[in-house]
């Protein structure tokens, strides 16, 4: 998978946009990602990117950075093995189309604030 573009709102992922948050997984994006609290990302947001077993979860805070992860999130995802980077929506982007293509990557971005 490859991130063609983000902007505020929107992110093109092998050609085709979304316009809601959505987390890329190495086979597939699923633009139905809603967290409990929107901008406050807890484990149970994380059940299905937890069960992928990623080597590396990269979140998009933001265009602006505003969702926060805390640090008991961190910690669960840390015990679980899933190395973890927290940057802005568009710096997430970049990093994410920099991983090799053999390492199991999954970005979970937030496209707005």
């Amino acid at each position: 998978m490859h991130i063609d573009h983000y902007s505020f709102g929107r992110i093109t992922v092998d050609g085709k946009t979304f316009t809601s948050d959505v987390i890329i997984y190495p086979d597939r994006v699923d633009a139905t990602w809603w967290r409990k609290e929107g901008h406050y990302l807890q484990k149970a947001d994380l059940a299905d990117i937890v069960a992928a077993e990623p080597q590396l979860l990269i979140v998009g805070t933001g265009a602006h950075g505003v969702m926060t992860v805390p640090e008991g999130t961190l910690r669960l995802l840390e015990a679980k093995g899933i190395e973890t980077r927290v940057l802005k929506t568009a710096d997430a982007a970049e990093l994410f189309n920099r991983q090799p293509a053999d390492r199991r990557v999954i970005a979970a971005l937030h496209l707005t604030c």
